[in-house]
């Protein structure tokens, strides 16, 4: 079907039948628009979207760089954005990158002519420069910070970890092994900060990959010190999934033998046995605040008072993993 065909069926010119599902640029009456819309109803139309891309000067899609969707925690932010770019609309393009350089996914993007880029991995001024060089809008999602040129919008990891140790802290718990990635980020920095403020020494650190099988291996090590901790802080959700099935092979009870609370909050850390207790990460805010960014961008209408960098709160999510 053709925008002639649904002109011919409606009794128009193919202007109005332009007119009426672009929304202008001149008003169509409100009989002749229904006639319209029940021609593309009855006839199937589907508009071309090359060729109003062509028209437009925009394909209505934007790019999300992520490192992996087989982690829940970024499958969780895909769907999500997939979500709130729709509603806006638009159309998702995903490119995975969990090893490759974020500079050739930005030029991958670029190369489809997205409208604007959503980049969920930490960048660099190599990167930003890539970004410059594309001419193509971006911004950087779920990291606390980016490179010069490119605005951020993530989460308080820092603020969220020291809340989720000082929990323990109150709880009764004085020696809090921490489960992380050994960079010395946001959250190990909470974590250490919290300990420091209830004046507690620095528990056991162990570094591990953002996964089950590194939390599993990191609990082996932790509970084979001389002097195991009664709580460990995970970084992420799915090192503390890992951590409870080590803990349970182990026969040490949760949250008796031990404590466990993990950062993310994703879907999954209701579902595991005990329910982690978690600090969850605003997923929607964060995705609608980033899209909202992005698309001033793109018109050249962002408030220049917007700080390059935003930060959103956490919430503690109160579960049975650390028995409080």
């Amino acid at each position: 079907m053709t925008r002639a065909d649904v002109a011919s069926a409606a009794g128009v010119s193919t202007a109005v039948v332009s007119y009426t599902l672009n929304n202008g640029p001149k008003n169509v009456a409100p009989a002749t628009r229904e006639r319209v819309l029940e021609a593309v109803r009855t006839l199937g139309y589907r508009p071309n979207a090359t060729a109003r891309a062509l028209r437009l000067g925009s394909t209505g899609q934007v790019g999300l760089v992520v490192a992996t969707v087989s982690n829940p925690y970024f499958g969780q932010l895909t769907d999500q954005v997939e979500r709130s770019a729709a509603a806006r609309g638009l159309a998702l393009l995903v490119r995975t990158n969990s090893g490759g350089l974020v500079r050739e996914a930005i030029e991958q993007l670029a190369a489809r002519q997205v409208d604007g880029m959503l980049i969920a991995r930490p960048m660099d001024a190599n990167d930003a420069a890539a970004v410059a060089e594309s001419g193509v809008p971006a911004v950087l999602i779920n990291e606390a910070s980016g490179p010069a040129g490119v605005p951020s919008v993530g989460v308080d990891r820092y603020g969220g970890a020291r809340r989720a140790v000082e929990h323990l802290i109150e709880h009764g718990h004085h020696r809090v092994g921490l489960i992380g990635a050994g960079d010395g980020g946001h959250r190990q920095r909470g974590w250490a900060d919290a300990l420091a403020g209830a004046g507690l020494p620095p528990g056991p650190v162990v570094a591990e990959t953002y996964s089950r099988e590194g939390g599993y291996r990191a609990v082996l090590q932790l509970l084979a010190l001389p002097d195991p901790p009664t709580a460990v802080f995970a970084s992420s959700d799915e090192q503390a999934v890992g951590a409870l099935l080590a803990l349970h092979e182990s026969e040490v009870p949760v949250p008796g033998g031990m404590a466990v609370i993990a950062f993310d909050g994703s879907a999954a850390s209701a579902f595991t046995w005990p329910p982690l207790t978690a600090v969850a990460q605003p997923m929607e805010m964060m995705v609608e605040r980033a899209l909202d960014r992005l698309l001033g961008l793109e018109q050249n209408v962002l408030p220049t008072e917007l700080p390059s960098t935003e930060l959103l709160p956490t919430e503690l999510l109160r579960r049975r993993s650390c028995g409080c």
